[in-house]
């Protein structure tokens, strides 16, 4: 079977093999197949995005904690 007949995996199936990667918890059977169904480019833009997310979320919670008078 050529490659390009091959079936790509949607962007909502590649941001999960990415949250799961940012916590380090991949099984071994996930990353075979996710290797033959992932978009290269889906994994970029999921990555940037829950770089992102994850750096809004420490943020917001360092102003909280600092905001709320904690932190002193």
């Amino acid at each position: 079977m050529r490659a390009a007949a091959q079936r790509r995996g949607s962007f909502v199936q590649t941001a999960k093999a990415v949250a799961w990667s940012f916590f380090g918890v991949r099984r071994s059977k996930d990353q075979e197949q996710d290797l033959s169904t992932i978009n290269p480019l889906h994994v970029i833009v999921a990555g940037i995005v829950g770089g992102l997310i994850f750096v809004i979320a420490l943020v917001v919670l360092v102003r909280a904690i600092v905001g709320s008078g904690a932190a002193a």
